[in-house]
């Protein structure tokens, strides 16, 4: 019955990231049966081999048909066509773990979600290991984000960006209370900010999620704690994650300078038109979220800036990392040299890294190409957040420490989903003390 639960859970509030774009050119579209988009890249190349990708992020599709058309050009006697099908977020991760356990059905190169990842790294992974093409060049990147996805040594999953967590502010907002935002440091400084939103404008600061938990891991990351500790102990009610949570709850309740977010999450429909129509002032998020603001809230082009997050202590972190997405390639595959070969192309080369950002908007996670020339040419995100970008990221290069991962993470979500978030933001019926101190004994008892 737990099992069930948890499963349901899942498939019913894990968020599936919306994506808005229409189909790039150089691919074909063809039907899938419940793919949400899916193509055929370099099927112009003759004797090309295919190779099958699943993702559940349509928009990463943008990205791999870059990285083909690059690869075909570069290597014209090894062309690659590549079937590239994305999927509701839950569709995906299901039936690739249905796929990996019976033995047939997964494709050659997926897409997982850092908070799934965990499932496929159970037992002997069905994953293969890319340690011939990660340690090379490993020095050259955030080497958190490979360690998300590694197991016993081995690095199973390429990531696709930093994630660092970093403010967002409407500046027109805060321009209008009376705020620099750059006068921002500390998380004294936010609030006194608020403050002074709330009693000039017609917004709030900001809005808190209760069915995502972007608007809390990272901040109790940014100052040295996780739910796990990194030697998997479960630390779920510690003092600072308790402390954090309150202090959100005195600002939506007691200040009166946050509310809830409409939709529950920062990836609704709900949360894009609130945002997008100047109701909160600032977000904190990582910088993948930009891609959020460019596709769905067009009318902020031009009023938002980003900053880093403002710190706890007078020695603590400004950012942290968060989220994430491993591209790993499966022991299914029929042509493993190459479809490693070509993923390590795509993610863990200099072209890919600056192709991540130019495609996608996301933070490369090969920190050695940030002040690229290339990385500084005008694109749309220059044109909507203002060109120091780059800037902020370097400037909280070092302060970026990644989440700890674990197989109980998922039970971790139950709670905090289901109960912490909604009885100590919604209803106020528990203190953060009491709803995550139940969820811990919840987790552990599981």
């Amino acid at each position: 019955m737990k099992n069930a639960r948890l499963i349901a859970l899942f498939l019913g509030v894990l968020f599936m990231f919306l994506a808005g774009c229409s189909r790039s050119s150089g691919g074909t579209e063809e039907s899938s049966e419940g793919a949400e988009r899916s193509e055929v890249i370099g099927s112009d190349s003759k004797d090309a081999t295919e190779l099958k990708f699943w993702t559940f992020q349509e928009l990463h599709i943008n990205f791999f048909e870059d990285a083909v058309k690059r690869w075909n050009e570069e290597f014209p006697d090894r062309p690659i066509k590549l079937k590239a099908e994305a999927y509701p977020y839950d569709n995906m991760h299901n039936n690739l773990l249905l796929a990996l356990q019976s033995g047939k059905g997964a494709p050659d190169i997926v897409d997982i979600e850092l908070g799934r990842f965990p499932n496929y790294l159970k037992g002997e992974p069905q994953l293969l290991p890319m340690n011939e093409y990660v340690e090379p060049v490993l020095d050259q990147f955030i080497e958190s984000r490979f360690d998300i996805y590694s197991k016993d040594g081995n690095y199973y999953g390429m990531p696709t960006h930093v994630g660092a967590t970093v403010a967002y502010y409407n500046k027109e907002i805060m321009d209008q209370a009376g705020v620099d935002v750059d006068s921002i440091i500390t998380w004294e400084d936010y609030q006194e900010a608020g403050k002074k939103v709330v009693e000039n404008t017609d917004a709030v600061m900001a809005a808190f999620e209760t069915a995502d938990w972007w608007s809390y891991w990272p901040l109790i990351k940014q100052q040295g704690s996780d739910f796990f500790n990194e030697n998997g102990e479960l630390t779920l009610s510690n003092e600072t994650n308790v402390k954090t949570l309150d202090t959100v709850q005195k600002l939506i309740h007691e200040d009166k300078i946050a509310e809830l977010a409409p939709g529950g999450e920062y990836h609704s429909e709900e949360f894009y038109g609130y945002m997008n129509s100047g109701k909160a002032a600032s977000i904190i998020m990582p910088m993948w979220f930009m891609g959020r603001f460019t596709d769905y809230m067009p009318d902020l082009k031009g009023k938002m800036v980003i900053r880093p997050v403002p710190k706890w202590t007078e020695d603590g972190n400004r950012s942290a990392g968060a989220g994430g997405t491993g591209t790993a390639v499966t022991n299914q595959t029929e042509h493993p040299e190459l479809a490693k070969e070509f993923l390590a192309y795509a993610k863990l080369s200099k072209e890919g890294n600056i192709a991540l950002w130019k495609v996608l908007g996301f933070d490369p996670p090969m920190w050695t190409v940030w002040d690229h020339p290339e990385i500084k040419k005008d694109n749309k995100y220059y044109e909507y957040f203002g060109d120091d970008i780059f800037e902020t990221l370097l400037s909280v290069k070092d302060e970026i420490q990644s989440i700890n991962m674990n197989e109980d993470i998922p039970k971790v979500q139950e709670q905090l989903f289901t109960n912490v978030f909604n009885n100590v933001l919604r209803s106020k019926s528990q203190s953060a003390k009491e709803a995550l101190k139940q969820a811990e004994e919840a987790v552990e008892n599981n």
